[in-house]
């Protein structure tokens, strides 16, 4: 269980550009469930990611994992049971590292280095199984830089290595955008297959109403810092595009948009 609980968010506090984006925002998200969130810019979508995986402090309120208070824990020590997959596929590997030099470094995330190689050449193994499913080829080019890789690559291993090691939630910031539409096609199935697979809990913000409306079992639309709609399990299923569009569209028109 992930929980936020009145948690109030400020931007450049004590200017004239102070802004209060969360105001005793309040958000419960259950072991096993798949929210798809949707939101305009500026609706406080990647905020709430960011204070969940704590990339961004909070004036108030407390963040929960199951029973403890993680709110002022640090990101690093966040990310031994969170996964994140960011927009740009060149956040979550390093470029100038081969495929195989990434694929180690996520597989020893959380554990203490030392004077030991950094490459188990007895993961490799493993590694290629990993990167067979993807379909892409990459079992093959281990020894390949990240950086000459296309974003689809990038971003499939990315997806991959985020879930290497035992976590509990996968938080994915519109991790389809930068890519073409074929690859986002096959990014979403990857997901999906994941999420399943190893029962995880996951948010995934995304701009593609069919993707939030074909993916999880939840869906949440922001709006100004607060969940303006949530829906989940069969009254998720009954909604259509149309009708997510049409309340987005609503809001729009209010706003002068």
């Amino acid at each position: 269980m992930l929980e936020l609980r009145n948690i109030y968010k400020y931007y450049n506090p004590g200017t004239v550009n102070e802004m209060c984006l969360f105001r005793d925002f309040n958000l419960r998200v259950e072991e096993g469930e798949f929210v798809s969130v949707v939101g305009s810019n500026g609706s406080g979508k990647t905020s709430m990611l960011n204070i969940i995986c704590g990339s961004i402090p909070v004036e108030s309120g407390q963040v929960f994992i199951g029973n403890k208070d993680i709110t002022r824990e640090k990101e690093h020590r966040r990310n031994e049971r969170i996964g994140r997959v960011y927009q740009n596929p060149a956040v979550g590997t390093c470029p100038t590292m081969t495929i195989l030099e990434n694929m180690s470094l996520a597989d020893n995330k959380g554990k203490i280095y030392g004077f030991r190689r950094g490459t188990n050449k007895t993961r490799i193994s493993y590694y290629r199984e990993l990167l067979a499913q993807l379909k892409l080829g990459l079992e093959d080019k281990l020894e390949a830089k990240v950086g000459s890789l296309s974003g689809g690559q990038r971003q499939a291993m990315a997806l991959v290595m985020s879930t290497m090691t035992p976590i509990e939630f996968l938080i994915l910031d519109e991790h389809t955008a930068a890519l073409d539409p074929k690859t986002a096609e096959l990014i979403m199935e990857l997901t999906d297959s994941i999420v399943k697979e190893k029962n995880l809990t996951a948010i995934m913000v995304t701009h593609n109403l069919r993707y939030a409306m074909e993916s999880g079992n939840r869906l949440l639309m922001m709006h100004q810092g607060e969940v303006i709609l949530d829906k989940k399990g069969a009254e998720k299923s009954g909604m259509t595009v149309e009708n997510v569009l049409g309340l987005f569209n609503e809001i729009s028109i209010e706003c002068g948009n």
